[in-house]
């Protein structure tokens, strides 16, 4: 018990106060972007592997590659997809690399996208990224919406 109650303390001792934390900036980017999807599975595979290529413009001005895995139950209409991909270039000036990693769900009940940025996977000037990119498909046109922090 003895010891508990030292740990207890060392914690305590140790905390930061409430009122020196930071909370991360939260910044905002969008723009448009093009992509290009490969099949590079066999057609007797269960899942559809295929590869991304896309070129981002807007606020952020990159490029992205990648790998996407989907598949589905063609009786209920329920599909799912997963995808990482590297992004490069400029983030509104502040050039290096991220990466994104997508989890999609479809079925008769709905939808659902994430697209998160790894978070510590920023290069360079963007080391330390963290947050989240929305996808919108308009009249044939991809347009992302990116929330993310990065340190100061």
């Amino acid at each position: 018990m003895k010891a508990l109650f030292a740990a207890v303390g060392l914690i305590l001792a140790t905390a930061v106060p409430a009122e020196s934390i930071k909370e991360p900036f939260m910044f905002h980017a969008a723009g448009e972007f093009e992509v290009t999807l490969k099949t590079v599975s066999a057609a007797d595979e269960a899942s559809m592997r295929m590869s991304i290529d896309k070129q981002f413009h807007g606020d952020l001005d990159a490029t992205s590659v990648g790998q996407m895995m989907a598949g589905g139950n063609e009786a209920n209409g329920a599909r799912v997809y997963v995808a990482l991909e590297t992004v490069t270039g400029k983030l509104k000036g502040r050039s290096g690399s991220f990466i994104l990693a997508h989890r999609g769900t479809m079925s008769p009940g709905g939808q659902a996208l994430s697209v998160i940025i790894v978070p510590d996977s920023g290069t360079e000037e963007l080391k330390g990224i963290a947050g989240s990119l929305d996808i919108d498909i308009r009249e044939g046109k991809h347009f992302y919406s990116m929330d993310y922090t990065l340190p100061e």
